[in-house]
């Protein structure tokens, strides 16, 4: 496609819309009349765009959306989209007012976020509409098949909650499988005795995209395409049975070309070395934009309507292709590194072969860093970039108007929408939203936190340990002192964390999982509290229902109030072996960041990192000694905001 905009990006995106518009009019045959379709937008619509694919599915016949959590669903709600949001993922109590404000539907996997539920929406006076989900056999959220049917009573009669849904979830409708059979006849089953009781539940779903094309007995009242939408076959046993044409291509240009000598090395670690006199373009996308690591010396890009190899291993923001086949290659040439160009393409199952990957997490991170370019059947149409501006509706009052656009401006100034965001929800509000807060801004934070092994005596002294790793963790900062005292938190559920948030002298919080069955004031010991290397003595204990609260001070820091003060804080809990997983947050806008995870005292491996940095610099660099550590670092010059974080994830 040829679209004089996308000169001026490094790489971009291409949409296809009317792809997008083939592809509907595809799964609406397969499905028939009568059956209402949810176009699933999760992850900013697997990539594409949610705000546009959510537009583009709505003119298309889409009855609803689906997305992954509240946030996703207030995205759309202010880039003006009124149709019905449905969360699929079990909705939490902390979202609950968003779910409300926004007129949300979210799913419902426990009694407990039912109960809650219903008690804010009588006291904010609305009926909300929700989705029970059910667990058949998927194992994830839902509620379990042997407590489905007290649990869908109950909320039945609960006088603030319209019961609009109710659905379930294979595990593998890629594939023709005697377990999706087990799966659909146990949802027959609970359908049959909601039907005995005289429940009426209008909408009834288990359709995803591998069953609207394997079990089209089980499409019922609404299906729930995601993946095919996008083109895209949810495995190899299905491409011909419905035709469906790949929406989105990622494209880029070359940025630099050099002739190398026989026995030269090409990127980190020469594990490429040219064998004959080389020709090497070097093009701007590495694994910051998506293009996996694992692509170094196995992927392929198209130039020149040539397949060209990648060679030498990929970096954050360049990789390196061999071009000596291809003639007349210029700077400045096109490169496609998912899609067509003249007669050859490379395909998203081919890039999930040799990356070891599977298409939706391809989908969701190619060219994240990129422009989006709409068109229709390859003709341009707009450019979008990364950041969109947000539409608000003319009827909406002027103090509304306002808000959206300082968000935009926030947003337009960051050049990412997720930053902007990010500036106007934690500091702009912070600022001006609540007058008994003040912006809190760090420096060069580091976060060492180390797995290790009970000790025997330890193990004795409380014999469930056994099940537990020992997490230490090592805080370490630079921020302006306010106080010449802080607390220490250790909440006992969601709602206690957000109160210790809401507490201006709580510096430290950690969420305690009180199902371990341990005892609070054991399972989280504070080691030390410093503040410019002095040490500060424990002032006050307290334990609630919800939380334990330490307060630690020092009068001689009243001399050092107002000024910028290092501090240091060392805790140590413990974390049970089979969770295989650990996130560690970033709450404050922060410049310099360092985040390990340390388990050479342990039997972990496999350890993998899955980093959501905002900010200018969203991709943090990562140190990986195999066995030992992870360390993701931030350069000190560069400012994250909050909801950043990393998750590791790991085998035994």
């Amino acid at each position: 496609m040829t679209f004089q905009e996308t000169t001026q990006y490094r790489s971009w995106v291409e949409v296809d819309l009317g792809h997008f518009a083939a592809n509907w009019e595809a799964i609406k045959k397969q499905v028939g009349p009568g059956v209402q379709i949810m176009q699933v937008v999760k992850a900013d619509g697997y990539g594409h765009g949610a705000i546009e694919i959510s537009n583009a599915a709505l003119k298309n016949g889409a009855s609803c959306l689906g997305v992954a959590n509240a946030d996703e669903g207030v995205q759309l709600r202010v880039s003006g989209i009124t149709a019905p949001v449905v969360i699929l993922s079990p909705a939490t109590i902390p979202e609950i007012e968003q779910i409300i404000k926004y007129s949300l539907i979210p799913s419902i996997s426990a009694l407990d976020f039912a109960r809650e539920l219903q008690e804010k929406s009588c006291s904010a006076g609305v009926i909300t509409p929700v989705h029970v989900e059910i667990d058949t056999g998927m194992g994830r959220g839902g509620i379990l098949l042997k407590e489905a049917l007290q649990g869908i009573r109950e909320i039945a009669v609960m006088p603030n909650l319209k019961l609009e849904g109710l659905f379930s979830h294979f595990s593998e409708s890629e594939i023709l499988s005697f377990y999706n059979q087990l799966q659909w006849e146990e949802f027959q089953k609970l359908l049959g005795q909601i039907d005995s009781l005289g429940i009426d539940i209008p909408i009834r779903h288990i359709s995803n995209s591998g069953a609207i094309i394997n079990y089209p007995q089980c499409n019922l009242d609404l299906v729930r395409p995601g993946l095919i939408t996008y083109g895209i076959h949810p495995s190899t046993e299905t491409t011909h049975k419905i035709h469906l044409r790949p929406v989105m291509s990622f494209k880029t240009r070359i940025a630099l070309i050099k002739d190398f000598p026989e026995g030269y090395g090409i990127g980190y670690g020469r594990t490429f070395i040219t064998r004959r006199p080389t020709r090497i373009a070097t093009i701007p996308v590495g694994y910051g934009d998506g293009l996996g690591w694992l692509l170094s010396n196995q992927g392929e890009a198209l130039v020149g309507g040539k397949r060209t190899p990648i060679v030498g291993r990929i970096s954050m923001d360049m990789c390196t292709l061999n071009i000596s086949a291809v003639d007349g290659c210029h700077v400045g040439d096109e490169v496609v590194l998912l899609g067509s160009q003249g007669e050859e393409t490379i395909s998203l199952e081919q890039i999930a072969v040799r990356s070891h990957s599977i298409g939706y997490e391809i989908l969701c991170a190619l060219g994240k860093r990129a422009p989006r370019v709409f068109c229709r059947d390859g003709m341009p149409d707009r450019v979008e970039p990364r950041l969109r501006r947000i539409f608000i509706p003319g009827e909406e009052r002027s103090i509304s108007r306002i808000d959206g656009i300082i968000r935009s401006c926030l947003q337009a100034r960051a050049r990412n929408d997720e930053l902007g965001n990010a500036i106007y929800s934690e500091m702009f509000e912070i600022l001006f939203g609540k007058n008994d807060r003040r912006l809190d801004l760090r420096s060069d934070f580091r976060y060492e936190v180390t797995f290790s092994a009970f000790t025997a005596s330890e193990i004795a002294a409380a014999p469930a340990r056994k099940d537990f790793f020992k997490v230490t963790t090592h805080i370490e900062y630079s921020k302006e002192l306010r106080d010449s005292r802080l607390m220490i938190g250790c909440a006992f559920d969601e709602k206690h964390l957000a109160e210790l948030f809401e507490n201006s002298l709580c510096e430290y919080r950690w969420l305690l999982n009180t199902e371990q069955n341990g005892n609070p004031e054991e399972d989280f010991v504070v080691k030390k509290i410093s503040i410019d290397e002095k040490n500060l003595p424990l002032l006050e204990k307290s334990s609630k229902s919800g939380a334990l609260e330490l307060v630690y001070g020092l009068e001689e820091l009243q001399e050092k109030i107002n000024t910028i003060a290092r501090f240091e804080i060392e805790t140590e809990t413990r974390q049970r072996m089979d969770s295989r997983i650990f996130s560690a947050y970033i709450v404050y806008p922060t410049r310099g960041v360092s985040i390990s995870f340390n388990y050479a005292k342990t039997d972990i491996k496999n350890v993998r990192d899955v980093s959501f940095f905002s900010g200018k610099h969203h991709t943090p660099e990562a140190t990986r000694v195999p066995g030992e550590s992870v360390r993701l670092t931030i350069a000190d010059d560069a400012w994250i905001f909050p909801t950043s974080g990393v998750t590791f994830f790991w085998d035994l």
